[in-house]
């Protein structure tokens, strides 16, 4: 059972044309995850069209095409083993959607590959993504990088692009020392689960085996109870009875809870996951919980439920970290779009533009200015029109990262630095 094994989001970033999704179908060919019979049709597909030696880029392109007429093919959702993990691949085919699967619920990345070509290097696209994956709280990276065929797999060209993507990632804060730098070629398959002899002089691990050098994310239990509210039920005989996730601590009957922003507080009677009653809820459990004193009016989707003593921020006002990502003019304050923060979907105004920072390395460029546009990063005062819970990053990441939304597009993403309470 794939289950039993500890699970990671993968994040696939990097520059739009760099390989990504070869990579990715690479990585799900290799892995067995592709079902034998697709590949076996374009086996012989490929051998009526006489393309003889069968290629894995056949198949990548045949996956392409049928996508692009509309005929989805679901490749197991996307997820793989390796010998230590399972992985769920957050998919991230374009920028836009890269960062809302990124930041909203269950999709958040424990680790991330950087896809580099060989030839182009270090592009603009993947400057951003390298700190948008710092702005996301993403601390484990592999860089893969790829088309090592398009350079004659030559080592120079492979230690030139290691040495400015190395440049790349200090500048927003990671240490390249502990990252390991794969030459690879998705499309033949190099380095990608067995070591390739177009490259005798790379002596690191495989993609596969880089990724079982990954730590898995500490549950994170000692950090105070937080379950942002999905949903709230009224079942007769019992009473209320709201749904969520737990994201951090833990919860058992008997605890004194509160819900905030409401404020109502109750003892927990009962909890039950998948139907069955059971004795502590743990971060990632889905649950149901019943709490005594609590009536549907107290309760609604976007509260978040933490220990009466320690319970969750409601802010007045939050400082926050943000990269626009797009945006049709510019954003001045008294803009008020929707904030999307764990469940809580909530209208908030752009209070101030305090700092507008440099996205490739997340320095300070320009106090105050006037205005931000698609492409910058800055830090900003906001103000919810509601009362609506958010935590800092630094103390409680599960509840301080956010994507806003407006006109049905995502279009920034980031992260609370520090709360002013009501």
């Amino acid at each position: 059972m794939a289950s039993e094994k500890p699970h990671m989001n993968l994040a696939v970033i990097g520059h739009i044309d760099h390989g990504k999704s070869t990579l990715v179908g690479r990585l799900l060919y290799e892995t067995g995850t592709i079902p034998a019979h697709v590949i076996e049709k374009y086996k012989v597909e490929a051998e009526e069209k006489g393309k003889g030696s069968f290629a894995f880029a056949w198949v990548m392109d045949s996956l392409k095409e049928e996508r692009e007429r509309g005929i989805t093919i679901d490749i197991a959702h996307k997820r793989f083993d390796t010998a230590k993990y399972y992985y769920t691949i957050v998919d991230c085919p374009g920028h836009r959607d890269f960062v809302k699967n990124m930041i909203t619920g269950a999709s958040q990345a424990d680790a991330a590959i950087l896809t580099v070509d060989a030839k182009d290097g270090v592009m603009e696209q993947t400057k951003e993504h390298v700190f948008l994956a710092t702005t996301l709280g993403i601390n484990q990276l592999i860089i893969a990088v790829n088309k090592m065929d398009s350079v004659d797999y030559s080592e120079d060209r492979f230690n030139e692009v290691k040495e400015d993507v190395s440049t790349l990632l200090k500048m927003v804060g990671y240490k390249p020392d502990g990252i390991n730098f794969i030459p690879t070629s998705a499309l033949f398959g190099a380095n990608i689960s067995e070591h390739s002899k177009d490259t005798p002089w790379y002596k690191g691990p495989t993609i596969l085996e880089g990724l079982d050098q990954f730590t898995a994310p500490e549950k994170p239990t000692g950090l105070p109870l937080r379950i942002p509210v999905q949903d709230a039920y009224t079942i007769s005989g019992i009473g209320t009875v709201p749904v969520g996730r737990v994201e951090t601590g833990t919860m058992k009957p008997g605890d004194k809870v509160s819900f905030m922003p409401s404020g109502a507080t109750g003892e927990v009677k009962s909890i039950e996951m998948h139907h069955e009653e059971i004795p502590e809820a743990v971060p990632g459990d889905n649950i149901g919980f019943n709490v005594r004193g609590i009536g549907k009016k107290d309760v609604r989707r976007g509260d978040v439920v933490g220990p009466a003593n320690d319970p969750p921020t409601v802010a007045d006002e939050f400082t926050a970290q943000i990269v626009v990502l797009q945006h049709p003019s510019a954003i001045t304050a008294g803009y008020t779009p929707v904030f999307h923060c764990h469940t809580a979907q909530t209208a908030c105004t752009f209070l101030s533009i305090d700092k507008k920072l440099d996205p490739r390395t997340g320095q300070v460029s320009e106090e105050n200015p006037t205005f931000i546009k698609a492409g910058d990063a800055a830090i900003v005062t906001i103000k919810p029109t509601r009362p609506m819970v958010i935590e800092p990053y630094k103390e409680i990441p599960q509840l301080g990262r956010f994507a806003i939304r407006d006109m049905g597009t995502t279009i920034a993403a980031g992260m609370c630095i520090s709360t002013k309470k009501r």
